[in-house]
């Protein structure tokens, strides 16, 4: 598992401005309703960016993240991914989130994440040209499957995101689907990570290096799994060097 419930994201090391917020139901193509927190920006430059939470689903880390990066002029949306199994209530730490886990879908995860691009470029969600997602643990495997979704992404996301197979639904992982990804990735990992191996990561570059992929795969040395946390002081280098590294990727890569 990835975070706490009430685990926080660290803060980006330049303040930016305002943002106002919403909880949203948004309706994929399939008609599922599900879940999500939307964060305008008062100064929006253009990009909006899809969160895609880890295996707790859409919770409060996910909805702060959103607020921080629209407070950088990123308009965003945090979402969950359980509508089709849980409904779209808001729920609590006793929540058992991982036979829910077990039901989703890549196909599942990229209708909703299409829905969610589709509100980010929509005048509601800030008529947003260049879209980009970003996920953690098993969140950040299924960001860096999106560039492979043909949604048109700007490029994709990813912390300590497992790059091989291991998907409820046996769908194949990241690495497999590098030569169908179709934008840059970028990749934040922990050095100090047992659940993934160095090997994996290097294996998870030349996946992405063979298919001609633009991509940036950053290990921090000694970190552990989930060290983007605001209660990690002894990882604040890293998440700090984190978050400018995702704010240079973004301004680098939009459209």
């Amino acid at each position: 598992m990835c975070y706490e419930i009430d685990r926080l994201p660290p803060l980006p090391p330049i303040a930016g401005g305002a943002a106002d917020t919403e909880d949203l139901v948004l309706t994929a193509s399939d008609g599922t309703k599900f879940a999500a927190f939307a964060a305008r920006s008062e100064k929006p430059s253009g990009s909006g960016i899809v969160v895609l939470p880890d295996v707790r689903g859409l919770f409060g880390f996910y909805e702060d993240l959103a607020v921080r990066f629209a407070e950088q002029g990123i308009n965003s949306v945090a979402y969950d991914y359980f509508g089709r199994t849980a409904g779209v209530a808001k729920r609590d730490a006793d929540f058992d989130f991982m036979p829910e886990v077990r039901k989703t879908t890549q196909p599942g995860i990229a209708a909703d994440t299409r829905a969610a691009i589709e509100y980010l470029k929509s005048p509601a969600g800030g008529s947003c040209t260049s879209i980009f997602t970003v996920g953690f643990c098993f969140g950040g495997s299924n960001s860096w499957n999106q560039a492979a979704e043909k949604h048109g992404l700007a490029g994709a996301i990813g912390f300590y995101g497992r790059p091989g197979p291991g998907f409820a639904d046996g769908a194949p992982g990241p690495a497999a689907k590098a030569p169908d990804m179709e934008c840059p990735i970028l990749g934040l990992m922990g050095g100090g990570d047992p659940s993934i191996p160095l090997s994996d990561i290097e294996m998870f570059r030349q996946a992405l290096d063979a298919a001609g992929v633009t991509n940036e795969i950053v290990v921090y040395p000694g970190a552990p799994h989930s060290f983007f946390d605001r209660s990690y002081d002894e990882h604040k280098e890293a998440c700090d060097d984190a978050w400018t590294r995702m704010l240079g990727f973004i301004k680098a890569n939009a459209k």
